[in-house]
């Protein structure tokens, strides 16, 4: 298969353009075998396929049952551990299939979902994963964060069960961190159990307007001192954009120091943040172009899709680009496509990092954007998602 005239966003480039910004793309089998200048006009905007960093599939699709929370994150998370005792495999299978579905035909290679994970046992959301992580493994590669309250880590039996069973089950070690008290014992706790059992960790992080919500920094504090370098994800960092901004930049600085994964997760955070009695003026995304001046790319995330923390939406990461760019003001907004590819692929820790160069996998999305201003318009974010050198056809 040949892709001509196709736009490469220079941060997905691993090769050398020598000034080139079209090119010609030849796929042979699964690789893509050779990329070339091309004389002709661009015809669209080539990209790696899709990385979800942040996710919930576990409670997506429940807004109808519990309402939507309007700006109160509390609320939400009230309303879902209520929900939560009607949980069943059936349910939780048929929820977590439509989101990989939708993710998939979306042009998602790989993705990474929270499960709620509220006492010692695991949640029955874990075997529901395990079977769906098999199963769909030669199509999205699925990898799952037990979102454990912090506080649940004071206890060191509680704490060692957790991880031994995040550990048997080949996923990541996560807290819900905010404004906890003895944060850094707690925190200190968490890296103590995933320098034992060799996991990586992934934290909801200062998820609120409060600028005394300081873990963001706790965490890349503690990475530093362990010798933590890149196996550390912080989402949310809400909390950072109301901070000073000379302790925001060293929060960052550290951050950049620890190999720390910023995710940034607009919509929810846009939904759940600021006032809902008038027009909000903060909006709670965090320090996204700060971050990246500092060296630190942060990826953009789904977050919640249909339940009390965001009820809209779905798994479309080129809509959630699109909002972020807005949001954040990413201009020009093609220099930031890499938070939808390469960023996530590396905070995740995948093996391709999303950068195209001839014998990498020919997992790709063609956009039909010519540019960077139709990547946000209806027309522009056609696709066609190519999925080991075949085009993926309608009702695969």
């Amino acid at each position: 298969m040949k892709l001509e005239a196709v736009r490469i966003p220079p941060r997905l480039r691993g090769f050398a353009a020598d000034g080139a910004e079209v090119f010609d793309v030849v796929l042979d089998g699964a690789r893509v075998a050779a990329i070339a200048p091309s004389r002709e006009a661009a015809r669209g905007t080539l990209l790696s396929a899709f990385v979800d960093a942040h996710a919930h599939i576990d409670k997506n699709y429940t807004v109808q049952d519990v309402g939507a929370a309007e700006g109160s994150l509390f609320t939400a998370i009230e309303r879902m551990a209520a929900h939560r005792a009607s949980w069943t495999a059936e349910t939780l299978r048929a929820r977590m299939t439509r989101a990989l579905d939708e993710a998939w035909r979306a042009g998602t290679r790989a993705l990474r979902t929270h499960l709620d994970w509220i006492g010692d046992d695991a949640p029955a959301s874990l075997a529901v994963f395990e079977a769906l992580r098999a199963q769909w493994r030669d199509r999205v590669m699925l990898q799952f964060v037990a979102l454990v309250p912090l506080d649940a880590y004071a206890d060191p039996a509680a704490g060692e069960r957790i991880a031994q069973a995040v550990h048997g089950a080949g996923g990541v070690l996560g807290a819900f961190v905010y404004r906890n008290e003895g944060i850094v014992h707690k925190l200190g706790r968490v890296f103590d159990l995933a320098q034992h059992y060799g996991l990586a960790l992934d934290f909801h992080v200062d998820e609120g307007l409060d600028a005394d919500a300081t873990g963001l920094r706790s965490i890349a504090q503690l990475a530093i001192a362990r010798g933590w370098h890149g196996r550390v994800v912080c989402g949310h960092a809400c909390s950072l954009s109301v901070q000073d901004e000379g302790f925001a930049r060293d929060t960052l600085a550290k951050c950049a120091e620890a190999g720390l994964h910023l995710v940034a997760l607009p919509t929810t955070n846009l939904y759940l943040q600021g006032a809902w009695d008038r027009t909000p003026v903060p909006r709670g995304i965090t320090r996204i172009r700060e971050a990246a001046a500092l060296g630190l790319r942060a990826s953009l995330a789904t977050d919640n899709v249909q339940d009390a923390f965001y009820p809209y939406g779905g798994y479309d990461l080129v809509e959630t680009f699109g909002l972020g760019v807005q949001v954040a003001h990413l201009a020009p907004a093609v220099d930031w496509l890499d938070a939808v590819t390469v960023s996530p692929a590396r905070a995740l820790g995948l093996p391709w990092d999303g950068r195209l160069a001839p014998g990498c996998p020919a997992d790709l999305v063609l956009l039909a954007a010519r540019d960077e201003y139709e990547l946000l318009d209806a027309a522009g974010r056609r696709r066609t998602v190519i999925r080991a050198g075949k085009c993926l056809e309608q009702g695969e």
